[in-house]
């Protein structure tokens, strides 16, 4: 149930943050004014995420397998759902989610992929791995995608893309830094209104 007229978005991370600060960026700014992060949950409890959030003021918890074990996904529920949560964001978050998950949240869970899917996704494809092998492969251009989440890793229907070309000499952590500031940290706020607006109209 969507409440006061904005999306409540909770926001899943496992690392750093960037993205993570480029969705909070934009919420200040105005990019993502149909819904309002009041969640930020990492699977890591060390995850300097939970800083980030914590410092925007936005409450943050960890979740993590250690402790939680077989009810790990259960636990993710709860904390969701005692948050009265309408839209999940995965920004970074490194954990593929079952299919009772993904079933329970269809068309509610969007994920942000260091690639131009179908290219260089699906499981194993995650963070500097993806560019390794783009660059193995010798793709001239590269780029980002967000999209729906489905039981299948990368496999649910793509929200939005952004190209970003690949130079000469690019290592994977080059290419990485420039997705992320050309793509990732541009679409993920973009793509979360865009959801964020369709969930307010009713139309998904």
């Amino acid at each position: 149930m969507v409440s006061d007229k904005k999306v409540r978005i909770a926001v899943l991370v496992s690392g750093g943050g960037t993205n993570l600060q480029a969705l909070i960026d934009s919420q200040k700014s105005g990019v993502i004014k149909s819904g309002e992060i009041v969640l930020v949950l990492s699977n890591k409890a060390d995850a300097y995420s939970l800083e980030r959030a914590r410092n925007a003021g936005i409450p943050a918890v960890a979740v993590t397998k250690a402790e939680f074990g077989a009810d790990f996904e259960n636990k993710i529920i709860k904390t969701l759902e005692e948050n009265n949560i309408d839209l999940i964001v995965l920004a970074g978050f490194m954990c593929i989610l079952s299919k009772d998950f993904t079933d329970r949240y269809k068309n509610r869970i969007i994920n942000i992929h260091p690639s131009l899917i179908p290219a260089f996704c699906g499981e194993g494809f995650y963070g500097l791995r993806v560019h390794r092998a783009a660059l193995e492969k010798g793709v001239k251009v590269s780029g980002a995608t967000v999209h729906f989440v489905n039981e299948i890793p990368d496999g649910g229907e793509i929200i939005m893309q952004k190209a970003v070309e690949v130079m000469e000499g690019d290592t994977p952590e080059t290419l990485s830094a420039r997705i992320l500031e050309n793509a990732e940290w541009k679409i993920l706020p973009l793509s979360t209104e865009l959801v964020c607006e369709k969930i307010l109209n009713n139309q998904i």
